[in-house]
């Protein structure tokens, strides 16, 4: 016979949780989020926990509950999202929406990006619950769609529609940090405080058309493989932002000796450069933390063979670092590409300049405890993510999944990737670092 304590177990084991969460298809797009939403609705539902669903389509809604705190520090928010990115084509090992257990791993689409992370933040928010914890202001947790493609489902429905329910927050616990990090013999947990900003642009080349028979010279396509060609191999200028220099100086701080010299010269732009060479493979991980970025994704060409096109149109996935706009970006890619070039941005969303570093030194410790070995650090992240749309309420957002990862394991490899999979005890270590947060984010 299951005791009520044996179902309280099971409904705060996160582990349990993600494997769910898995066998849900919520492929982005179309999302269909609403099964699985709905399944963490009743996790809270038995629990005794109320909670909310706001939609803009029925098939993609968002949940809101919130646990009353002792009204001693603002409320904080946890978001999370349940969509996840196609597996087409991708040849996996074992299936995707099956969340199998093997060999220590949780196995499917969503393992790290991000079920996982909503395991995590579930648990520890019915767990909460469950003991009765008294945290030092209310908790709002927040499971919403549509992440993967854009938000306008989701977060950003959120902030646009319903920014009361976000009254009085000041940070937030979201996606994507406090993962291990193996550099030498340090272990670190960066902690994401701070993202990079979408600004895709649309570049446009024009030249000489005519019939296919008739071949021209320096027509439209030749100067495209002449921008491409360009654009592979020019570095847009260096740029040493706040957080990026945070990073990189706790981390050199850490490492000491030559090899702390030597990373610690990534903040100085006249070597930046040279030392992300010098760095070799890891330099990669680097490069998109001191410069603006452009990667050439899509393109418009002609539509039929025996037309020679007179205009050809490249889509650039731009992200640009805390604190700069649209123009900036522009003036350094008409630099690089000169002015026969149309540049025109066709999307763009902003986030703040500046973290907001209060809470993180609470995040840390709570590492540090966990891991007296570990160095936590700050992490300037290179992509996105929903806190883009909630910083537009003042909301600071601390990327805090913590996971202790085999040094082996090389999670971004797999995000997005076939095989996506995780380690069972890195979300019992995330669900359990998340629960202490609750307890002192007030403090």
């Amino acid at each position: 016979m299951t005791t009520k304590q044996d179902k309280a177990a099971m409904q705060i084991n996160p582990v349990e949780i993600l494997q769910t969460l898995i066998r849900f298809d919520t492929t982005n797009p179309p999302g269909n989020e609403a099964a699985c939403v709905g399944y963490i609705r009743d996790l809270l539902t038995e629990a005794g926990i109320e909670s909310t669903l706001l939609a803009k389509d029925p098939n993609r809604p968002n949940l809101i509950a919130r646990l009353p705190g002792e009204g001693k520090a603002p409320p904080i928010l946890m978001y999370g999202h349940v969509d996840v990115v196609t597996t087409k084509n991708q040849p996996w090992r074992h299936p995707p929406f099956e969340g199998n257990l093997i060999d220590g791993y949780v196995w499917g689409r969503g393992a790290l990006d991000m079920k996982g992370g909503v395991a995590m933040m579930v648990s520890a928010f019915l767990r909460a619950s469950l003991e009765g914890l008294r945290p030092p202001g209310d908790i709002i947790l927040a499971v919403v769609s549509d992440e993967e493609v854009g938000g306008d489902y989701g977060a950003k429905f959120l902030v646009q529609e319903h920014p009361e329910l976000f009254k009085g927050v000041k940070y937030a616990i979201g996606e994507f940090g406090g993962f291990t990090l193996q550099v030498g013999t340090k272990r670190f947990y960066p902690i994401m405080i701070s993202e990079k900003q979408i600004c895709s642009i649309k570049a446009t080349v024009r030249g000489p058309g005519g019939h296919g028979s008739m071949p021209v010279r320096g027509g439209a396509m030749s100067r495209l493989a002449n921008m491409l060609k360009t654009l592979d191999e020019t570095d847009l200028p260096v740029h040493v932002t706040p957080p990026a220099r945070m990073m990189v100086e706790a981390m050199a701080s850490a490492l000491g000796g030559a090899q702390g010299l030597i990373l610690g010269q990534l903040t100085n732009p006249l070597f930046t450069n040279s030392i992300l060479k010098t760095l070799g493979e890891r330099g990669r991980i680097f490069y998109p933390l001191f410069h603006n970025t452009v990667s050439p994704t899509i393109l418009h060409g002609g539509n039929k063979i025996n037309v020679i096109p007179s205009e050809v149109s490249l889509e650039l996935d731009g992200r640009m670092l805390p604190g700069f706009k649209p123009e900036q970006m522009l003036a350094e890619l008409r630099v690089v590409l000169g002015n026969d070039v149309q540049l025109d941005v066709t999307e763009y969303d902003p986030g703040p300049a500046e973290p907001d570093m209060s809470l993180f030194d609470t995040l840390a410790v709570i590492l540090k405890e966990a891991d007296p070995d570990g160095v936590p650090i700050p992490l300037l992240l290179s992509g996105v993510t929903d806190g883009r749309f909630f910083s537009q309420l003042g909301i600071q957002t601390y990327g805090y999944l913590p996971m202790t990862l085999p040094e082996d394991f090389n999670f971004a490899s797999v995000i997005h990737a076939a095989d996506e999979r995780v380690p069972a005890a890195a979300i019992e270590f995330g669900a359990q670092a998340i629960f202490k947060a609750l307890g002192r984010f007030g403090g």
